[in-house]
């Protein structure tokens, strides 16, 4: 038999109650487990957030070792899974926060992300809140015989982040996002998730906060672009069993990785 490795996106609206956030991904991540998922990704900024931003940001904001991280790693503790979720960390600079994506597991973190590309684009400007990431070699993290590379959001229009998980050993990407609803943007988040897997011959799963904020759809796509699972606008989870064997057998016909002719360094 085929060995395949169940991993779940989970939408959820976050809100400015950590608490209450808590609460919501231990009862999405059960729903995920039940289901048989090992690996589970959550929104960005699951631990806090605020539409508008303001100046309680960085009041929430925590450390990689803060309380935040040390209740999804209980949670993953409690239902044998690997957890991933979007972290208020703070940040150098005081009157900023840093957006990383976080991987726990039962032992604690075992892989973090600060995000590169802020959403300064579409009206917004997350810079003004969001110290960004320094370009750095991925943390790559394995589980069930696969190696996983995270990204966050607006990442996801830059191909050159994808290049360097790929080109780090990742055979999925993993994507907290908060997608902001407008003209095209559903249109751009699915093209994008598509692009980004095709590309790479990578799986990709993507958690998105629901409408009204964001437009949904997380969804999961594997390495030839076709979409595994999704969720639509409401609160779930959706659950993909991806084939371990399926990338070697898909790089094998479509070796376009090492077709390239360019390679991908930091500006």
């Amino acid at each position: 038999m085929t060995d395949t490795l169940p991993i779940a996106v989970a939408q959820f609206a976050p809100t400015s109650d950590t608490e209450a956030n808590l609460e919501a991904i231990g009862q999405l991540t059960a729903t995920a487990a039940a289901r048989g998922a090992r690996v589970i990704v959550f929104p960005e900024y699951s631990s806090y957030f605020v539409d508008p931003f303001d100046d309680s940001l960085s009041e929430n904001a925590q450390d990689l070792d803060g309380p935040f991280v040390k209740a999804l790693s209980m949670i993953g503790r409690r239902h044998g899974v690997v957890v991933v979720a979007g972290l208020l960390e703070r940040a150098t600079d005081e009157q900023r926060v840093r957006n990383t994506a976080v991987a726990v597991d039962e032992t604690g973190l075992i892989g973090h992300y600060r995000k590169l590309h802020l959403y300064d684009a579409f009206g917004q400007r997350e810079s003004d809140w969001v110290q960004p990431g320094e370009p750095e070699e991925p943390r790559i993290f394995e589980v069930g015989g696969l190696r996983f590379g995270l990204m966050t959001c607006y990442d996801l229009r830059f191909p050159e982040v994808g290049r360097l998980l790929v080109d780090a050993g990742a055979d999925v990407f993993l994507v907290p996002a908060e997608w902001v609803r407008g003209p095209l943007k559903e249109h751009h988040w699915r093209t994008l998730l598509h692009a980004r897997a095709i590309e790479n011959t990578v799986f990709v799963a993507a958690a998105d906060h629901p409408p009204p904020l964001g437009v949904g759809n997380s969804l999961i796509v594997d390495a030839q672009g076709v979409e595994l699972a999704a969720v639509g606008t409401s609160t779930d989870v959706a659950v993909a069993h991806l084939d371990v064997g399926a990338i070697e057998r898909v790089r094998r016909v479509n070796p376009s990785l090492s077709l390239r002719r360019f390679t991908v360094g930091p500006r």
